[in-house]
């Protein structure tokens, strides 16, 4: 996917109250809380987009503070205007690559982890690039509390199935998988769309989701639907 540059952006994002800023980032592991002013868990969406999900989120769960990562400028400017039209308390924006997360949180310091509509890297020589590959997954271990659990969400099916793969030998286990989350009663009551699943939804793909968790901690087999 193509991004246009939108001249300006990083000025914008550089002045706007609702990012962390890169020059602060190295003091942040372990002192989100005190960033929030609450001691509300934390919950972080990697590669956020134009932040539809998070923003949704945070409006719905004001008892939860929400961090949204993006790497583009561009993309990132759209989240700020959302905020700019309707401000949360509980939600700020980092502008970051998701291969530095270890050094923006601390062990431990995240409760859940959203990854929405990744990019699929689809050549073979860039699988590690590919946020739920067994590298991403490995960084995720460190900063997600012992009981955390990520979710993952595409419309890509090869994606996916690449996804499901990798969890064995990373050490990751299944709790929910679904190829079609759409067509599912109980894993869709609740479900906040980003604007690529609306997009695609509308176009009659099927929308792929797992919740994992480290294997050990649930002991149970994942829930396939």
């Amino acid at each position: 996917m193509r991004l246009r540059n939108i001249t300006g952006s990083r000025e914008v994002i550089a002045g706007s109250p609702y990012v962390v800023q890169e020059a602060v980032l190295p003091d942040c592991p372990g002192k989100w809380k005190k960033i929030f002013g609450n001691d509300a868990p934390i919950q972080i969406e990697i590669g956020m987009g134009k932040g539809k999900f998070i923003h949704t989120m945070a409006k719905a769960h004001p008892e939860i503070n929400y961090i949204g990562i993006e790497k583009y400028s561009s993309v990132l400017l759209r989240a700020i205007q959302k905020m700019e039209r309707e401000e949360l308390p509980n939600l700020k924006f980092l502008r970051m690559d998701a291969e530095d997360i270890l050094s923006v949180f601390a062990p431990g310091e995240v409760d859940r982890i959203f990854l929405n509509f990744s990019d699929p890297w689809p050549k073979d020589r860039h699988a590690k690039r590919r946020l739920p590959s067994r590298e991403f997954l490995a960084r995720y271990d460190v900063i997600l509390k012992k009981d955390g659990k990520l979710e993952f969400k595409t419309d890509n099916r090869a994606l996916f199935d690449f996804a499901v793969g990798e969890l064995e030998p990373a050490g990751w286990q299944a709790e929910v998988i679904t190829f079609d989350l759409h067509g599912d009663e109980e894993l869709v009551r609740g479900n906040v769309m980003t604007e690529y699943e609306e997009k695609f939804s509308a176009q009659g793909n099927p929308i792929c989701k797992y919740v994992i968790s480290r294997t050990g901690m649930a002991g149970r087999r994942a829930q396939v639907k």
